[in-house]
């Protein structure tokens, strides 16, 4: 089981004494080392039921428990693998009735939350404002704060407006029976910390807990997951203090700090062989990081040669870049014979807006791309107009759902009647939902409406007991063929849309949605969010539950023979052949310092703490590469509306490259490569004219 694993590796996966903090340099084989973790103890006697594997995105779960399957078989689908907020998802549904929530509530998704804000302060405020509250909520959440702690420290007026507002938005969400992503932690934290018989259920419920990518945990996980392991804190930590890089949203590295504070005991295990690039990537990324402070020193080193040396780009402009990052790309596939696949490319930046120079040259040069981190699939209106009716069936309640549902498609319900449905519902603290069948409702709403909202209720019912005994992929599939019918959807995208070729587009991705639906409700496709324990088929209601939860629809991505185009937020954890790290500019990467580009002598902590944090992401971007890596940067950037002169990101120098390799002009590569190959070309003709004028003699 434990065979072609290095002597570190053998150390992680063998050691289930206590707590252990793996720390797992850039390609060292964390996921392969938790995977075989699992298989050991399941090996040693532990019941698979009673481990779980806790990761950041679907994704890296639903590839964990992919190779579990692989190397566990059937064993591996009792693994509790699933990401913080399924986890959370699923304490709540299971104990949430002792915080007065029902097992059937809502998720809400950003959008919603908006929404609600906007509500909660009068609904006179613009969409960037509701959601800079939104923001500063969610920052007070992941700390651990209530709405009156909130404002019991409002440093200023701002604050104290928002804090009030936090304690508005609170009441809507219980009245609404409805969570946000961040309750998905801080509600299983209370359930943990206030209610001892819940503890206990839990911390004996699960033998082992292992935690990947520990460095992006923030204060209110490291809390959870102390109480999940309880006092004899067996876990497994895996991450990497070098690639901590979401302080932004609350991440911090005092969870790495408190860990051998926390647990004496500790047993720390360093993972310094990295699997994936060549000696000179390593060698960038090593030095690159060199000036961070170190709370476990290590330094990666590869055994896979040295490599091809790192190459410096650099562009007069955006464009520019763009123009020879295509042609660097061009040339490394003309110089192999078979040229590599495009998947095998990726260019990385730091902001989204940066993609769109890019873009226009690959569609100019004919290349397929895909950005990563764009749009998801769950992001589409249309998607969002299924998913509100299936929150309905699930929690009559969610007034957000409520009134997405009644109003797509249009029934003949306007606003009018919405508004006072919703002023009757407020005032009888109750749900519009559940006002709906209020024997005091006629008195506030017209006779006409009043049968319009009682048929929708009715249908709603109808809907739920349906979805509840639909089970099985054919019977899903035909009920929702059936539902969208009744309520004429695809009418409803036609009649919104002016172009038919958009509406078409639509009504495909809801036919791809309800058979991906299907298909979960089969037992085709496992549930990613690792929400729901696995069993072969689930109702139809079982499979809408856990949908709030899934940020893509993973299975679409696989196999795509495309370029790909990602902020280096999103690359972490994926890896390419050939990379090209662009936009590397002072003000850019590192972003916006306010340092005067590295020559003040003495800056404040933020500013120290920030430029620490840009410089993982610069290592993050270099470790992602296998084979080759360029790293280009302009000499003249947009600042607001203007051009003005830039200069290498300080990063650069740090690299230590060698001096008479690093620059390269891919234009004149991509030149010379043509001239070779249209001199073998005429070398051909010529030879193949020569033996047609002068034939062989014959024997």
């Amino acid at each position: 089981m434990s065979a072609g694993l290095n002597l570190a590796q053998l150390q992680a996966v063998h050691y289930t004494d206590g707590a252990c903090l793996v720390l797992a340099g850039a390609g060292s084989g964390k996921t392969r080392v938790i995977t075989m973790k699992i298989a050991h103890m399941i090996e040693k006697g532990m019941d698979p039921k009673r481990i779980a594997a806790i990761t950041f995105t679907n994704k890296a779960a639903s590839e964990m428990r992919e190779r579990a399957g692989h190397l566990i078989g059937k064993r591996a689908k009792d693994v509790l693998i699933c990401t913080f907020h399924a986890l959370g998802v699923r304490m709540v549904r299971e104990d949430g009735h002792v915080l007065g929530l029902k097992p059937q509530f809502s998720i809400l998704d950003a959008d919603d939350v908006t929404g609600i804000l906007k509500e909660a302060s009068g609904g006179t405020t613009d969409m960037a404002t509701a959601r800079q509250w939104q923001w500063v909520i969610s920052k007070w959440k992941n700390m651990g704060l209530t709405s009156e702690q909130a404002l019991a420290q409002a440093a200023d007026d701002n604050e104290r407006i928002i804090a009030t507002l936090m304690a508005r938005y609170e009441e809507r969400l219980a009245a609404y029976q409805s969570v946000d992503f961040d309750d998905l932690i801080g509600m299983p934290l209370r359930l943990l910390r206030d209610f001892p018989e819940v503890r206990a259920k839990w911390q004996a419920a699960l033998g082992h807990v292992l935690v990947d990518e520990y460095q992006d945990t923030n204060a209110t996980q490291y809390e959870l997951l102390k109480l999940l392991v309880g006092e004899k804190g067996h876990f497994t930590a895996v991450g990497d203090d070098d690639q901590s890089i979401y302080g932004w949203r609350g991440a911090t590295l005092d969870n790495l700090k408190k860990l051998p504070v926390d647990y004496p005991h500790l047993k720390v295990i360093k993972l310094e062989q990295n699997y994936r690039s060549t000696s000179a990537i390593l060698r960038a990324a090593n030095n690159v990081i060199g000036p961070n402070p170190k709370l476990f020193p290590k330094t990666l080193f590869s055994e896979l040669g040295e490599g091809e040396p790192v190459r410096v780009v650099d562009a007069d402009n955006e464009e520019h870049e763009a123009e020879r990052a295509v042609a660097r790309i061009q040339s490394l596939r003309a110089a192999s014979n078979p040229p590599p696949d495009w998947k095998s490319f990726a260019i990385l930046y730091r902001a989204n807006h940066q993609a769109k120079p890019f873009e226009k040259a690959l569609r100019k040069a004919n290349i397929p791309y895909k950005v990563s981190g764009g749009t998801s699939f769950f992001d589409r209106a249309e998607i969002k107009d299924l998913c509100a009716w299936f929150r309905l069936w699930i929690n009559n309640d969610d007034d957000p759902a409520f009134l997405r549902a009644i109003t797509t498609p249009k029934r003949g319900i306007g606003h009018t009647t919405l508004a006072a449905l919703g002023a009757f519902a407020t005032q009888h603290k109750q749900s519009m939902f559940g006002a709906l069948f209020n024997g005091m409702l006629p008195a506030a709403v017209p006779k006409r409406a009043m049968d319009g909202l009682h048929e929708f209720g009715r249908y709603i019912n109808y809907l739920e007991y349906s979805a509840r005994r639909t089970v099985g992929a054919e019977d899903a599939r035909a009920f929702l063929n059936e539902w969208l019918k009744e309520i004429g959807y695809e009418q409803h995208l036609y009649d919104n849309e002016d172009s038919e070729k958009v509406a078409a587009a639509r009504w495909s991705n809801v036919m791809e949605f309800c058979d991906w639906m299907a298909q979960r409700a089969g037992g085709q496709i496992d549930d990613t969010a690792g929400a729901v324990v696995a069993k072969e088929t689930k109702s139809l209601l079982e499979v809408s539950q856990t949908i709030a939860l899934l940020s893509t629809i993973s299975e679409r991505e696989q196999e795509q023979d495309m370029v790909t185009l990602s902020t280096l937020h999103a690359s972490k954890g994926l890896e390419w052949p050939h990379v090209v790290l662009v936009g590397v500019t002072e003000g850019m990467l590192p972003f916006k310092l306010d340092d005067d580009e590295g020559r003040q002598q003495k800056v404040t902590d933020d500013v120290l703490q920030r430029l620490q944090e840009e410089r993982r992401l610069m290592y993050v971007g270099i470790t992602r590469a296998q084979r080759t890596l360029a790293v280009s940067w302009t000499k003249r950037r947009k600042k607001g509306r203007e051009m003005v002169a830039a200069q290498p990101s300080r990063f650069i120098a740090e690299m230590g490259l060698d001096k008479t390799t690093a620059r390269e002009d891919p234009r004149e590569k991509l030149k010379a490569l043509r001239a070779e190959f249209a001199a073998k070309a005429q070398a051909t003709t010529a030879a193949n004219a020569a033996a047609a004028a002068n034939p062989a003699p014959t024997a």
